[in-house]
């Protein structure tokens, strides 16, 4: 293995890898960057142009995309809380805080090494564990898959704040908003009241621009917020090592959840991330900044989303069943290049899956190197007059709706959710909780009825992994509740305005 690892990076040294995986890294940081273009929709945007080369380099460059649009992301949610990606949801929660402190130089310098070190971590696990890691994941039930989301759904205790029952009701009516559509198991349409473009229910990045995006703008339109935020010294406000080095254990922690997370096939970053994050606050010793401008809450968000696009090639690479979106769009440019992803490549052409291997252990180096010369760059966001950013933000927002199926509707879809996202704002209710209702509800409610379709109701408890993972959802969602009724109680009473309490 270490030969043939060795030999890959040899072949990646040459001039034409290197300049592909430099523009690859280079494409998608822009395209991550763009509210509306997902790291799938970037990698597939350029595929047709990697038809006249060799399927070593074109794999590369896509690969390079795919690492390079994973970070893009966190850039636009932590400057102006719109997250390029559905993972950088969980970016935005703590980055867009500290943005609003002053201290947006800390964020996006913690976000870039973060992605990098869990970038090749989650390598790492891809080249040494990836065949025994795909055999455990490939013999995955859909009861394990319905406990995962529950799981994941239980991580709304993280983003509650002081009220968890605002965001109980916010990620309700996220999985409300998913029932809208076809039916995934019986094709009948549900909700859709006679409109056509409803058919397909409402597509994430509308969904997600206008909730964090245009409500945003909404909010700070209404509250006449057109006062630039002033930094910090760029200088000073830059982590230093002293503060990478205290982000150890939740970044070490937090890659290997992304990365385990993401072999399971339809996982996907976004849920690895929320996951990671719940888990990080419950560990940290400052569990009461999350949500308030925590640098370890950027860093757990960050890791898992690097951490699972190493996970996500495992599947691809060892079984050929892509492990998210984007690696189903590399499967059609393996196939485009006669190439078949399975077990049988890597005794046909290991050269080529070992090339791709350090390709991706290159790439994250890149990826370092861009964003931080970039990262000096993309901070003077934040000093844009208000209202010409305001301005920007609304542009990009309709555009990047309309990108997604060239279609107005996604574009009044946005609209909607960004009244949606102001309205819930203006009443202290999270709406990250509500990306995270339809994000997980389609995966829990197929999954939970091909489980029963199969084995009945009583395979959630029958299977012990399904049962630890749904006690393990029931505990992380209760003992949080518990722990501030028990705090509540021994709060001392408060004083009314006549001294009585």
């Amino acid at each position: 293995m270490l030969e043939l690892l060795l030999g890959g990076i040899g072949a990646t040294l040459a001039w034409a890898p290197l300049v592909a995986i430099i523009s690859g890294i280079v494409l998608g940081i822009m395209v991550g960057a763009m509210p509306g273009l997902s790291p799938s929709m970037g990698v597939a945007l350029l595929v047709p142009f990697t038809y006249g080369m060799s399927p070593m380099l074109a794999l590369i460059l896509l690969v390079a995309i795919y690492i390079g649009a994973s970070y893009g992301g966190s850039i636009t949610a932590i400057t102006i809380n719109a997250p390029g990606t559905g993972s950088a949801v969980v970016t935005a929660i703590d980055g867009y805080a500290l943005t609003k402190q002053g201290r947006a130089a800390m964020a996006l310098g913690v976000s870039i090494v973060i992605s990098t070190v869990a970038g090749v971590l989650g390598t790492l696990v891809l080249i040494f564990f990836s065949v025994p890691l795909a055999a455990v994941a490939v013999n995955f039930h859909p009861a394990e898959y319905f406990a995962i989301a529950v799981f994941g759904l239980a991580t709304i205790s993280s983003l509650a704040g002081t009220n968890w029952r605002k965001a109980f009701m916010a990620a309700i009516l996220g999985l409300m908003i998913n029932t809208i559509g076809t039916d995934p198991i019986s094709g009948a349409e549900r909700f859709t009241f006679s409109v056509t473009p409803l058919s397909d229910g409402f597509i994430l990045i509308p969904a997600l621009i206008g909730l964090f995006a245009l409500s945003e703008v909404f909010t700070a339109v209404e509250k006449r917020q057109f006062k630039v935020v002033q930094l910090e010294g760029l200088a000073g406000g830059w982590p230093r090592l002293r503060d990478y080095w205290q982000l150890k254990f939740v970044t070490l922690r937090s890659s290997l959840i992304g990365t385990l997370i993401g072999i399971f096939p339809g996982a996907g970053a976004i849920i690895a991330s929320f996951i990671s994050y719940d888990i990080a606050r419950r560990m940290s010793s400052h569990p009461e900044e999350y949500g308030n401008g925590s640098v370890e809450g950027v860093a757990a968000a960050e890791a898992a989303n690097s951490g699972s696009v190493g996970g996500a090639m495992v599947p691809l690479l060892t079984l050929g069943i892509p492990g998210s979106a984007t690696t189903a769009v590399l499967i059609g440019a393996m196939m485009i290049h006669k190439l078949t992803p399975g077990p049988q490549l890597f005794l046909s052409n290991p050269g080529l899956i070992y090339g791709i291997f350090a390709a991706m252990l290159i790439a994250n180096v890149v990826l370092l190197i861009v964003g931080l010369a970039g990262s000096r760059l993309w901070i003077k966001v934040t000093i844009v007059p208000k209202k010409v950013l305001f301005t920007l933000i609304t542009m990009m927002a309709v555009v990047g709706s309309f990108a997604v199926r060239n279609s107005m509707f996604d574009v009044l879809c946005c609209l909607g959710f960004g009244i949606l996202g102001w309205v819930l704002k203006r009443y202290e209710y999270p709406v990250a909780p509500v990306i995270l209702g339809m994000v997980l509800g389609s995966i829990a409610e197929t999954n939970f009825r091909r489980a029963i379709m199969m084995d009945g109701g009583l395979v959630f408890f029958s299977r012990p992994l399904s049962a630890m993972m749904l006690a393990l959802a029931l505990l992380s969602f209760v003992v949080p509740l518990l722990s501030a009724r028990r705090r509540s109680k021994k709060s001392p009473p408060q004083a009314g305005p006549n001294g009585a309490s």
